[in-house]
């Protein structure tokens, strides 16, 4: 169960980080990309500490992926 939710929650938060960076992906990058972005965000949060519950999880979630989508668009040179 705990990996349906990981995946729901990546699929959701994927989808926000690329519609937010402009970013064209498929499904199972947008996925992934929301997934890379929890485990970014889930460490960003703890240092912050500024949010509890599942609520930090899904906004961590969204700004791990964007900070990730901004590192590879720096990386790549694509807009």
């Amino acid at each position: 169960m705990p990996v349906l939710f990981l995946i729901i929650v990546g699929a959701a938060a994927g989808f926000i980080a690329t519609r937010v960076m402009d970013l064209k992906t498929d499904m199972i990058t947008t996925i992934v990309i929301g997934m890379a972005g929890a485990l970014i965000g889930g460490l960003v949060l703890r240092f912050l500490m500024l949010l509890t519950g599942m609520a930090a999880g899904f906004v961590g979630a969204v700004l791990g992926a964007i900070i990730l989508i901004w590192a590879y668009k720096a990386i790549t040179g694509r807009k």
